[in-house]
């Protein structure tokens, strides 16, 4: 920040200021244009904390390899139970699994993936992806046990984050899903998980009536997964709130031509119907 430029406190103040006296006219479009001026820029001071919070973990790795600790005891033997993790298996429910998230089928991809998990235990594959199950089923704290064992072992698993970025956008926790979301593009390995977090972030985006972000991501989503139909009901949605209402209806088409059976594909021809009959999108959450 230029030095003698107002922090982000003092425009907030500044700008309760003004919404105290009461700004009529030509006013009241200058400070929603700047109401959400500060909302871009303390997402970006978020972002660059979180590549900052990453940079100093990294330091401690750095200082960890100068003074290492000494070697730890070998753990005792574990006991013989009588189960052998059975991962060929396993494997086959986790596809199956995968299969049924991606058609909509949160309930069945649950009953799945618990069996891949009794297969092969600790699995963070079959983790992450039940997770992911239970947090469409709304079973927040259920998902987020399985996807923080998955972190505890593994904190550079992207899939994992990604559902764990998305958990904190259901329950409103903004900053921390932009951190997570924001970390796990910045893993860039897991295809999967980078479609996924692109098109989580245009969500919060979304919730948080930021059009032109939210349609940036959406579309980088589509990029990266053009069977993502739901990318393009969301999409139509930043589009239409926006004011590109053709853009949105082309939007919503493109999504009943890619897959008319897919559930997201039926709710893209409903909720164009609606719209061409004089109705409109289910709205959004307003600026907070």
């Amino acid at each position: 920040m230029p030095d003698g430029a107002p922090t982000l406190r003092e425009r907030y103040a500044t700008l309760e200021a003004r919404l105290g006296s009461g700004g009529e006219g030509a006013d009241r479009d200058a400070l929603k244009a700047e109401i959400i001026a500060l909302y871009k820029a303390i997402d970006a001071e978020q972002a660059g904390l979180a590549v900052l919070k990453d940079d100093v973990k990294r330091l401690v790795d750095r200082w960890k390899a100068l003074h290492p600790a000494a070697p730890a005891s070998p753990p005792p033997p574990r006991a013989v139970t009588g189960v052998v993790a059975d991962h060929l298996n396993a494997s086959s429910f986790i596809e199956k699994g995968w299969s049924r998230i991606s058609a909509g089928d949160y309930e069945a991809a649950e009953r799945l993936l618990l069996r891949a998990l009794e297969l092969s235990p600790d699995d963070a594959e079959s983790e992450s992806l039940l997770g992911w199950a239970q947090m469409h089923q709304e079973k927040y704290d259920d998902a987020l046990v399985h996807l923080q064992r998955v972190l505890l072992r593994d904190p550079s698993n992207a899939l994992a984050r990604i559902n764990v970025g998305y958990i904190c956008l259901k329950k409103g926790i903004f900053g921390e899903a932009i951190e997570h979301l924001s970390r796990a593009l910045r893993m860039d390995g897991d295809r999967k998980a980078m479609l996924y977090a692109h098109f989580y972030l245009g969500l919060v985006y979304l919730e948080r009536e930021m059009w032109d972000d939210a349609e940036l991501f959406f579309r980088k989503a589509l990029e990266l997964g053009p069977n993502l139909i739901e990318a393009y009901y969301e999409l139509g949605r930043a589009l239409w709130f926006s004011g590109a209402r053709d853009k949105a209806r082309a939007a919503w088409r493109d999504g009943r031509a890619a897959n008319k059976f897919n559930p997201w594909g039926k709710r893209c021809a409903e909720l164009l119907a609606t719209v061409e009959a004089g109705g409109a999108p289910p709205s959004v959450g307003a600026v907070a």
